[in-house]
């Protein structure tokens, strides 16, 4: 039987981490097995690891060409491993797959993640007295767990993830056969061409989609989230909800879509959606240089990793969906029910998280597969590195503690586009001034007499919406570096001194561009000597808008 992805895939790293495959030159079923247990005991919940025979390893690379593996022993190391297979405690059957790369075959061991474990196996399955240990998998070792180890491992007995349970309220057949072979192609598995004569029935096997004995045999949630035409029936709050929000939360109109299907479908429809509607360019010209910057109000690598993760991360098993909020001045992804306990605030501040243990890790696999979404503990750095580059603003992750209901990431739109963020601003500010003209509309009498006094009170009214307005809006986008360089500059600063002695940075251009020439664009940082920008005396002065924002701030102890 073949295995699900493409053999280049496997080996190319980018599919399946290194920790989860191992390259063996020969047959050693004293190694072998001790790496097949601690791959179905999954102790971190990453999916299904995969032994690799006929390749030799060179600091856990493959080496190319490949060694190759003799077909004609596949025959008894079938029988062989059948037998060995049965001293796994509880007994655990991998899955062979004879492969072809660089001209020659290799033997796949496919081991999916067990769900009986924990499991134990001898430290020598071929000695004659046998001492079995469970085995874990320890970066790219299997080895015996210590006791705090053994005891979590232990605990897992019943905590089978829940895209990985079998769901007995349903029939096999409710998967469906093109859905399975379409992913089967996109991946470029064996397994496609085989499966054209299969059933529904035994392709869910081969695909590890279902789970039982013949008259008992039930899909997994997995296949019913990802192979079935019917998704929301089973899963209700399986869908992802886009809201566009024009004039922010506060306004009075909003555009809603919503996407449903298999998961994946609606990841795929999601991020086409937000490419084509919410995506802008802008070019950048810059003095005296014919360089030109290119940049995004969001980049598209950013809202592609939030929302993947928001996909492979979220409880299924609830009934709130996914949330998007394009909003004027940033888009939040929202995603239930949060984050794992053992992921603190401080560790997405730093931009660095590694899970403890993952919620989905079959969905992770076949996202993985698709290429939605990266390795282990990759999503967090890839959002911080892709707004970086883009010259955006720092992403901001956050989850209601202690409650920990649900997950949130806000992307911050470019700097660029505030002037069209305060168009939105104004446009809202003009209706609510049409508004308040129309209410103050009086007979033509009155308003001869009274015309000035209401036009004088309807002014004062706007300004000081239009004022507050963009207060509050400006106070809502402010990073905390920001925060600190308006209240650094209360009294005027050099550019030398923001850099090194507000931000810790080291003096640079950049710098000057990432940080302080967008505040002085937003007008919450002023020139001290404005006839003159370049000036080497320049210095640079919190305006009274950055302290007002200062104030609306410290005032809500933000």
């Amino acid at each position: 039987m073949s295995i699900l992805i493409n053999i280049e895939d496997l080996l190319s790293g980018a599919i399946v981490e290194s920790t989860r495959v191992e390259f063996k030159q020969g047959w050693n079923p004293k190694t072998i097995m001790r790496t097949v247990c601690a791959f179905a005991n999954d102790f971190e919940n990453e999916g299904s690891g995969y032994l690799i025979i006929g390749i030799k390893e060179n600091k856990g690379k493959p080496q190319r060409p490949v060694l190759g593996f003799d077909a004609k022993e596949l025959e008894s190391i079938e029988k062989e491993l059948v037998s060995l297979s049965n001293l796994i405690k509880p007994t655990y059957f991998p899955r062979l797959s004879l492969e072809q790369i660089d001209n020659k075959n290799v033997l796949v061991i496919w081991v999916p993640a067990g769900s009986n474990r924990p499991y134990k196996v001898a430290d020598d399955v071929t000695a004659k007295h046998k001492v079995y240990n469970y085995r874990i998998r320890y970066n790219s070792n299997s080895i015996i767990p210590n006791n705090e180890q053994e005891r979590e491992l232990q605990q897992l007995t019943s905590q089978t993830p829940f895209d990985d349970r079998v769901n007995s309220f349903v029939k096999v057949d409710e998967l469906s056969f093109s859905l399975m072979r379409e992913h089967l192609e996109l991946t470029q598995s064996k397994l496609f061409t085989e499966s054209a004569t299969m059933s529904v029935v035994e392709l869910a096997e081969k695909m590890n989609l279902s789970q039982g004995a013949n008259e008992h045999l039930f899909p997994k949630n997995v296949g019913l989230l990802m192979f079935s035409k019917n998704v929301q029936t089973y899963f209700k709050g399986a869908q992802i909800d886009l809201v566009e929000f024009p004039n922010g939360l506060a306004g009075k109109s909003f555009n809603e879509k919503i996407f449903r299907g298999t998961i994946q479908q609606q990841l795929i429809d999601a991020l086409s959606y937000i490419r084509v509607n919410v995506l802008k360019e802008k070019i950048i010209k810059h003095t005296n240089t014919a360089k030109v910057d290119k940049v995004y109000n969001y980049p598209f690598s950013a809202i592609e990793e939030a929302l993947s993760n928001a996909v492979y991360h979220r409880n299924y098993e609830l009934l709130d969906p996914i949330e998007i909020r394009i909003l004027p001045n940033s888009i939040e992804i929202i995603s239930y029910n949060g984050v794992d306990p053992s992921l603190k605030q401080a560790d997405f501040d730093k931009g660095i998280v590694r899970a403890r243990r993952y919620r989905n890790r079959r969905v992770g696999e076949f996202l993985k597969e698709l290429r939605l979404t990266e390795g282990r503990g990759t999503g967090i750095p890839t959002i911080v590195k892709s707004m970086f580059q883009n010259g955006s603003t720092r992403p901001q992750f956050g989850t209601n503690d202690p409650e920990r209901v649900y997950f949130v990431t806000e992307l911050p739109v470019h700097p660029e586009f505030y002037d069209q963020v305060n168009e939105q601003i104004n446009d809202q500010v003009n209706d609510q001034v049409n508004d308040m003209k129309t209410s103050h509309t009086d007979s033509k009498a009155t308003k001869k007499n009274k015309g000035n006094q209401v036009n004088d009170q309807v002014n004062d009214q706007v300004n000081d919406q239009v004022e507050t307005q963009n207060i509050y809006k400006l106070s809502k986008q402010l990073t905390k570096k920001q925060y600190t360089i308006l209240s650094f500059c209360l009294k005027e600063k050099s550019n030398k001194n923001i850099q090194e002695n507000a931000l810790n940075l080291k003096f640079h251009n950049d710098n000057f561009k990432r940080h302080i020439e967008p505040m002085i664009k937003q007008k919450l940082l002023q020139r001290t000597i404005t006839d003159k920008p370049n000036s080497s005396k320049q210095t640079y002065l919190t305006s009274e808008l950055g302290q007002a924002v200062l104030e609306v701030l410290d005032k809500n102890n933000n």
